[in-house]
């Protein structure tokens, strides 16, 4: 989940590495990023980069457990 002013975020976050899909939202965050990895280290990685995207401000990260 993403918290960014910017009204685009969600399709900024469709062009990191392994973002499955984006979409936006109302409420605390603004978008929410669907990442597929094969590897759970990696979704470190993946926060990091979005992370430095212009304008995100903070990031929250749930992991679905199958």
């Amino acid at each position: 989940m993403v918290k960014s002013p910017k009204k685009l975020i969600a399709a900024r976050l469709r062009k990191v590495s392994h973002v499955r899909d984006s979409f936006p939202t109302s409420g605390q965050f603004d978008a929410v990023a669907i990442i597929e990895v094969d590897e759970l280290g990696t979704i470190k990685d993946i926060a990091t980069e979005i992370q430095k995207i212009s304008g995100v401000e903070r990031t929250e990260t749930m992991v679905e457990v199958q």
